[in-house]
C-alpha cells in the first residue's frame, strides 16, 4: 500500500562522493539529530514561441538548492565534506582553500503505511553561521546547512523507495548509496 500522508524527518546520513569515470561513495555516516529538509527545484522552462502558440517547451532540471537543518554539525562532517583539518592536538582548523567535497545524502519519511527513504547523489554544503547568545535558560539552536543539490554523471538527482521496493534494498538503504540498476 502507498503512503497517502508523509511527516518526520529521521535516519540522515552522508556519503562522501568520490567524482571519476565512475562516480564512488563511501559507506554512510549518520548525521543525527535532523530537524527539517527544505529543498527547492532549480531550472527553468525555455519556451519558442512562434505560429501564434508555444511551439516548443523544454524543462531543465538542475537539481535543487535549500538546507538541512540539524541539531548540530558532527564533528566528522566539517573534516570529511567541508575540508577542515585537525592537527596532532585533534584541534580542528578551518582553511581559506578549504573546498567542500560534494556527497551524497539519505534520508527518510514516516509515512501512514511506508517509511520512504530518499538519497540525493551529488551535494554541496556551504560554510555554516556562528551563531550563539547569552541566555539564562537553555535554548537550542539548531544548525542549518545550506544545500545545493545536482545531478551526477550518470545524470540523476535523486532515487526514493516506493510500496513495493524490493525488502533487500530497503534493509541496506544505509550501508551504501544506492544507484540505479537496469534490467528486468
Amino acid at each position: 500500500m502507498a503512503n497517502k500522508v508523509l511527516y518526520g524527518l529521521k535516519n540522515v546520513y552522508y556519503s562522501v562522493l568520490t567524482e571519476g569515470a565512475q562516480d564512488s561513495y563511501a559507506t554512510p555516516v549518520a548525521i543525527p539529530g535532523a530537524v527539517s529538509i527544505s529543498l527547492s527545484p532549480k531550472g527553468e522552462t525555455t519556451t519558442l514561441i512562434a505560429d501564434d502558440s508555444e511551439y516548443w517547451e523544454d524543462d531543465s532540471n538542475e537539481g535543487y538548492d535549500g538546507n538541512l537543518v540539524i541539531a548540530a554539525l558532527p564533528e566528522a562532517f566539517v573534516t570529511d565534506v567541508m575540508g577542515e583539518v585537525a592537527d596532532k592536538k585533534d584541534v580542528v582548523f578551518e582553511k581559506s582553500s578549504a573546498q567542500p567535497k560534494p556527497f551524497a545524502l539519505l534520508f527518510e519519511f514516516d509515512g501512514d503505511a511506508n517509511k520512504v527513504k530518499h538519497v540525493l547523489y551529488k551535494c554541496k554544503a556551504t560554510r555554516t553561521n556562528v551563531e550563539g547568545k547569552a541566555t539564562t535558560k537553555k535554548e537550542v539552536s539548531p544548525t542549518t546547512l545550506n544545500l545545493r543539490v545536482r545531478p551526477n554523471r550518470a545524470g540523476y538527482v535523486k532515487a526514493k523507495t516506493k510500496s513495493n521496493t524490493d525488502e533487500t534494498v530497503i534493509a541496506n538503504w544505509y550501508t551504501a548509496v544506492q544507484t540505479f540498476v537496469t534490467g528486468t
